[in-house]
């Protein structure tokens, strides 16, 4: 542990944040392939792909309900545990890391039980038609039972990655969606079971990596180890862990209204087919957003560690170098999907009626994306440096604040009110790039200028 404190706290932060952003970049982008490539493989399958793209599609609110969960935990727990660590409270941090790891289990069990018995009601009520209802339910209840896999995998691996064992994370990730691309079109195909097939390789991709990362964090390499002892939930060490994981968990579960509030809108104002290209638009969205997830966790401990041991230096030129990458990536990507929309929406799906409506729909959805590495590399930077009220109010701002009233407003003032809906996207994103990197530039210039930490 002395090696990992003196490198985070002396070492190159450069070098530091390539070595621990791009394993972290390689796994976010890699468990992209988790939900796209199952939508890649069920969006041609062969007559029914488009209906059935568009059934898995209207699961995706559950699929994020989960995931908030997960990094309510995680999200919240692994800055905390990197800030102990940078005080030199080892114990606390394992501490940190025992109670989460029961508050994941323990949100397993009831989020199981909730999901499979509502998800037909909850995805008739997002917007599944008679057609697409079928699809939706077959795949939604293989995955919910597999939660408690999805739930370890994405809340403890955040405490791998803080305690610089970036390397370790990314295999997390990649041996699951290894596994998961070979095994769909085993089951899909090979044993004809369709989405049912998909929603099996998944589960079984995400077993797999829970184990992996349960032998690491009781074994002898990890820094922090995962023990009985430290299960016992003490309020003293949990609370602050959920209470700043509570801006993740808004800005995942918000995600969850969102996406029913757009698939809502669109199937009353463009039927099935508006859907299925929500589907597409939703997955082209995370290949923006989650490598971004993974810069920026790459510069979560260098920030948060730096931060506890009071180098305020090092948090500035750390947070610089993920602001930079992050504003980079998005301003190329959102460049290539205004140039090439029908190359992206073909990834997806070879029903033509459907790429067509999805390529027209990127370039109103995604008109702004270039802002989203703005309001992502700011925002998770209030999350490194513990300041949970700031970070949980920008959380809010873009989505419920912005975009969800904007979904139901604006289709008032257009005659083609799908298009209206499809706007909401860039006039929210815009606006809450604005605000929150002033926000943040603000509080960090008065952090340095004060030359103290900000009280968490």
């Amino acid at each position: 542990m002395a090696n990992v404190k003196k490198d985070m706290g002396t070492g190159s932060v450069k070098k530091l944040m390539v070595q621990m952003a791009v394993p972290a970049l390689i796994g976010q982008v890699v468990n992209l392939l988790y939900n796209i490539v199952d939508r890649i493989y069920i969006g041609h399958l062969p007559e029914i792909g488009g209906a059935a793209l568009t059934g898995v599609g209207l699961f995706t609110p559950i699929l994020m309900l989960i995931t908030a969960f997960a990094m309510l935990a995680g999200a919240g727990g692994a800055p905390r545990a990197a800030i102990a660590m940078g005080q030199g409270n080892h114990d606390r941090a394992e501490q940190i890391l025992g109670n989460c790891f029961s508050v994941l289990m323990l949100l397993a069990v009831i989020l199981t039980g909730v999901f499979y018995f509502t998800c037909p009601m909850l995805l008739r009520w997002f917007g599944a038609s008679d057609v697409t209802l079928p699809y939706a339910v077959e795949y939604a209840r293989i995955y919910v039972l597999g939660s408690v896999f999805v739930l370890t995998v994405m809340g403890m691996n955040t405490f791998i990655t803080t305690q610089g064992f970036a390397k370790i994370s990314m295999l997390t990730t990649v041996i699951g969606a290894v596994i998961n691309i070979v095994l769909d079109p085993i089951f899909m195909f090979v044993l004809h079971m369709g989405v049912k097939g998909a929603a099996i390789a998944t589960v079984l991709s995400q077993a797999v990596s829970a184990v992996w990362i349960l032998r690491f964090l009781t074994g002898r390499q990890t820094i922090l180890r995962l023990q009985v002892k430290n299960m016992k939930l003490i309020p003293s060490v949990i609370l602050p862990c959920l209470g700043l994981g509570i801006s993740s968990f808004i800005m995942i579960s918000t995600e969850s209204i969102l996406s029913i509030s757009f698939t809502n809108s669109l199937a009353k104002f463009g039927g099935d087919v508006a859907v299925g290209a929500m589907t597409v638009l939703t997955s082209i969205n995370q290949l923006v957003t989650m490598p971004l997830s993974g810069i920026c966790q790459g510069g979560q401990p260098l920030i948060s560690y730096n931060y506890g041991a009071g180098k305020l230096d090092r948090v500035k030129e750390a947070f610089f170098c993920q602001f930079g990458v992050c504003v980079a990536y998005t301003t190329v990507f959102w460049g290539m999907l205004m140039l090439f929309p029908n190359v992206f929406a073909g990834i997806f799906t070879n029903d033509t009626a459907l790429v067509d409506y999805t390529a027209w729909a990127i370039r109103i959805f995604l008109a702004c994306g270039f802002s989203v590495g703005f309001q992502i590399s700011c925002q998770q930077a209030f999350m490194a440096l513990g300041q949970a009220k700031i970070s949980l109010v920008m959380a809010l701002l873009r989505k419920v604040i912005l975009l969800i009233p904007l979904i139901f407003l604006l289709p008032n003032f257009f005659a083609d009110k799908a298009f209206a809906v499809f706007l909401a996207e860039p006039v929210a994103d815009i606006l809450a790039a604005a605000v929150t990197t002033t926000m943040f530039f603000r509080f960090f210039i008065r952090m340095l200028k004060n030359n103290r930490r900000e009280t968490l």
